[in-house]
């Protein structure tokens, strides 16, 4: 086999990262390094984009250590009988890669995943070296994301945990029937297990003093998973399901959506086509609303015979819509549960609201400066110089929503 190049080797290992969800470009606009294909590009090999858990968007090197997979996954692009070019990071080169990228400010930290390897735990062992060295050896304070493998050990698992900012352990599919279809050498209860013996250490740890040059701290950034969306016959209330399940038992930070993408010699089992990106965006906003905005997932998909969201309005609006007798809201006298239900009110413009109203009444112009768009929440509330009037007409105002709603779905759809 023909020697493969570190520049190669980047190429094939950043684009076979590609897949997974969980680092998602924030798309950033080119620099000027694009131009001539330099390594510094946001757009290059390995470079993209995440949020910290403070909110900041950071650049990371996102790659995987290998493509080489001895686990024939049905929907994996690298899985075992794949015809895919293979490719091999050494311990070294990723940290070699790493550190050349973050003196260069390229990034600001690594997200790395792999194939498994000879087995579980010679792969993870390798994770964990690359981890060791950068912390250790070469005092790296960046961000650190580690994708972990379920069947590992525990122990190595848990050392994973003293280098890394964040653990993920990927779910795979909404429903265990469909892992043993599509990957029948993998366990859901080796993935469960995995993820409540994580919430444990996370516990365990939690308070501890952070120093990421040293391994006090255990994945301070909390742990996260993944879930193909579109591969199997799950319906939207069944992904939910599974992520409502995730948070409460184990107490994810984050559950992530991917829209299965069609891969080269699939079996017939996989649909030929992809989901609509726009399911994958409409299952994120649903995620926000139970998370951050108290909804209950029965509430999102009631209504809905086939268990899916809406693709044509937001699952907020939706939920008004149907709702119509909870609406107008007052906004100087409804409390923050309620608030937090219409639709263009954010949890930033709420906390504003109640805050503002405080000290005086709020009128219409007032509430235009407090949210984002005036348009979508007047119908939805009464001011103290506001009443929607006519518009509270369910029929007619989903007509309303509809044609921008029609354009952006298009316009998704065509990215």
């Amino acid at each position: 086999m023909a020697k493969i190049s570190l520049r190669d080797k980047l190429a094939i290992l950043s684009d076979a990262a590609k897949y997974d969800a969980s680092c998602a470009s924030s798309g950033a606009p080119q620099r000027n390094s694009a131009k001539s294909g330099g390594i510094g590009s946001t757009e290059g090999h390995g470079i993209c984009h995440a949020y910290a858990p403070d909110g900041r968007c950071i650049s990371l090197l996102k790659i995987l250590m290998t493509n080489f997979c001895i686990y024939d996954c049905a929907y994996c692009i690298n899985r075992s009988s794949s015809n895919v070019q293979r490719a091999r990071f050494s311990v070294q080169e990723v940290v070699d890669l790493v550190m050349n990228f973050y003196k260069r400010n390229y990034i600001e930290g690594l997200f790395l995943s792999s194939g498994i390897v000879r087995n579980s735990d010679y792969t993870m062992e390798e994770m964990v070296r690359i981890a060791r060295k950068l912390r250790l050896e070469e005092n790296f304070a960046g961000y650190i994301h580690l994708k972990t493998i379920p069947d590992a050990s525990p122990k190595l698992i848990e050392e994973a945990g003293l280098f890394a900012d964040r653990l993920s352990i990927n779910i795979e599919l909404p429903t265990d029937v469909a892992l043993s279809s599509f990957a029948p050498e993998k366990d859901p209860r080796d993935i469960r297990r995995s993820m409540a013996h994580l919430r444990e250490k996370i516990d365990e740890h939690r308070g501890s003093k952070k120093d990421r040059t040293k391994p006090k701290s255990f994945s301070a950034s909390g742990q996260s998973t993944q879930m193909i969306v579109g591969a199997d016959d799950a319906n939207d209330d069944a992904v939910l399901g599974r992520s409502e399940n995730l948070y409460g038992n184990y107490r994810l930070k984050r559950v992530y959506y991917s829209a299965f993408s069609p891969i080269p010699d699939a079996t017939a089992k996989l649909p030929l086509a992809k989901p609509p990106l726009m399911r994958e965006h409409r299952l994120y906003q649903a995620d926000w609303l139970m998370r951050f905005y108290g909804f209950e997932r029965q509430e999102i998909v009631s209504g809905g015979e086939d268990g899916m969201l809406d693709l044509v309005i937001d699952p907020k609006l939706a939920w008004a819509l149907k709702n119509r007798d909870r609406f107008p809201v007052d906004v100087n006298r409804a409390d923050r549960e309620m608030l937090l239900r219409v639709p263009g009110f954010g949890t930033r413009a709420v906390d504003r609201i109640l805050s503002t109203r405080r000290h005086r009444s709020l009128r219409l112009d007032d509430v235009a400066r407090l949210c984002q768009s005036v348009d979508k929440v007047r119908p939805f509330i009464i001011a103290l110089d506001w009443s929607p009037g006519h518009l509270t007409d369910g029929e007619k105002l989903r007509d309303r929503f509809l044609p921008k709603a029609a354009k952006d779905t298009k316009q998704l759809e065509l990215f």
